[in-house]
């Protein structure tokens, strides 16, 4: 391969409840979260009224919900948590298959995250690290982009690359220092314009838009064309110039694992889906579920699911704006091959800047974590951006393998086999400008909403929008601690 070097900065989400209430207990097949029944008797067994109850309602089991359900935890104030899948996690969930650890779509957890600092214990997660920067595939070739502060002699090698001008090196420095002198919540509410609008002003070359940031940052917003806000742009370029970019070693639902596992196993209810929140009650605020039960919560709900389904949930009782088409999509596939004709051994992110084909990125998993496949194996990830609805899981395999054959030849890329390939309609939010990244999670008083749409489309903002959730319940002195 032909490797050479641009200079870049950085590299690469208790209590007593009712027996009434049913969930199921044991593991499914190839889910990674450990399932939580609920047999405790009701909460208030004295109350003439037949719904069982408890203090707060938190409705998702993704990272806003549980980041809620942590701090109602924290603050000793009861609560249920309530999810319509199988497991905790939301959109960040983890296969186990053959022996091999599949996440549910291209996820990388980047250290600097300044809520998940605040939640997590970064220790228990055996994070396992990137290389701190990509190999671009351009021209027949691959070409390092290298973060100079951690692989210093591999940037060195940047004057002949040909993803990127020496002014465009520049410019990234420059940027790497205003994102660094401001602070999140400056950057949160800047001014914007679309990611792509920004980088121009700044100056950036088109051969370094469309050789690097639309591959790298287009598959972190799912978004190729980068009309992502530029404040999004501007708070991951900040993470990633100071943290590391991870993955657990067993796999990305280890994330809400391990916040699940804080919590009263008798507080989290799965498989209960929520069509309505009713706060005309005389019983206070009621949630109906699905199956015909109803809880009643005393202090408050506060609704953790996605955009368009609290938008169902709250038909007539709330009114976010239009929802922003299009959502973000993506399609990733997986393969397995023998790790010793694995042929790059560095845990590095390959990115697609020939503008040509459909991989936008891959990387083999197990150069990050071994512990992603059997002994013996490696694991190849491979993502798309779009949906590709219209094409046919065979012809999708068929099309990446004979990309990727041009990319490390088909000697290699024949000796794989295929396992899963995972269609993740909705990947994220569509947060083009304009936005409001600090929406209120205040609907009215009792009702909260959090999310990434609240915020930043992230782990962090999704973690950020629960804790603040209950803070919006706490300054309306809904809640009585007990």
């Amino acid at each position: 391969m032909n490797l050479t070097a641009l200079s870049f900065p950085f590299s690469f989400h208790s209590y007593p409840s009712s027996s009434h209430i049913k969930s199921i207990s044991s593991r499914p097949p190839n889910a990674s979260s450990r399932q939580i029944s609920l047999d405790s008797p009701p909460a208030n067994s004295n109350n003439p009224s037949s719904s069982p109850s408890t203090g707060v309602v938190v409705i998702g089991a993704g990272l806003a919900g549980l980041a809620a359900a942590t701090r109602l935890h924290a603050e000793k104030i009861p609560f249920l948590l309530l999810d319509a899948s199988d497991a905790v996690g939301g959109r960040v969930r983890t296969d186990f298959v053959d022996g091999f650890i599949l996440d549910r779509g291209f996820q990388i957890f980047i250290t600097a995250y300044p809520q998940a600092q605040k939640l997590l214990d970064y220790q228990s997660l055996n994070l396992q690290k990137f290389y701190s920067g990509a190999q671009v595939y351009y021209d027949g070739g691959f070409h390092v982009v290298a973060d100079p502060l951690r692989h210093f002699s591999d940037s060195l090698q940047s004057v002949a690359n040909p993803i990127g001008s020496v002014f465009d090196k520049i410019l990234i420095g420059l940027t790497r220092i205003r994102v660094w002198t401001q602070s999140d919540d400056e950057i949160l509410i800047a001014e914007e314009v679309k990611t792509i609008d920004l980088l121009r002003k700044i100056g950036f070359s088109d051969s370094i838009l469309d050789r690097f940031f639309r591959p790298f940052f287009g598959g972190i917003f799912f978004d190729r064309e980068l009309e992502t806000t530029s404040r999004l742009f501007n708070f991951i370029f900040k993470c990633l110039a100071l943290g590391d970019n991870t993955l657990p070693a067993n796999g990305i639902a280890a994330i809400p694992e391990q916040l699940a596992g804080k919590l009263d196993p008798n507080s989290v209810i799965l498989n209960s889906r929520v069509v309505a929140i009713n706060q005309e009650s005389e019983e206070g605020i009621t949630v109906n579920l699905e199956n015909g039960e109803v809880i009643r919560s005393e202090l408050g709900v506060i609704l953790a699911v996605e955009e368009f389904e609290a938008v169902k949930i709250l038909v007539g009782k709330w009114d976010p704006g239009r929802v922003k088409k299009p959502v973000r999509s993506t399609v990733c596939l997986y393969f397995s091959m023998d790790s010793d004709k694995v042929p790059v051994k560095d845990p590095v992110l390959f990115l697609n800047g020939s503008g040509q084909g459909i991989v936008n990125n891959m990387f083999f998993a197990t150069n990050v974590a071994q512990s992603y496949a059997p002994p013996g194996k490696a694991l190849v990830s491979v993502s798309l951006i779009g949906l590709y609805d219209d094409v046919s899981d065979e012809e999708l395999v068929e099309t990446v393998v004979k990309e990727l054959s041009g990319w490390f030849g088909e000697a290699v890329v024949g000796s794989w086999s295929y396992l899963r390939l995972y269609r993740i309609a909705f990947a994220q939010p569509n947060q083009c400008p304009p936005t409001d990244l600090r929406k209120s999670p205040r609907v009215n008083r009792g009702l909260y909403v959090c999310g990434d749409y609240v915020t930043s489309a992230t782990f962090d903002g999704a973690l950020d929008s629960g804790w603040r959730a209950v803070e919006a319940l706490l300054k309306d002195k809904a809640v009585v601690k007990v």
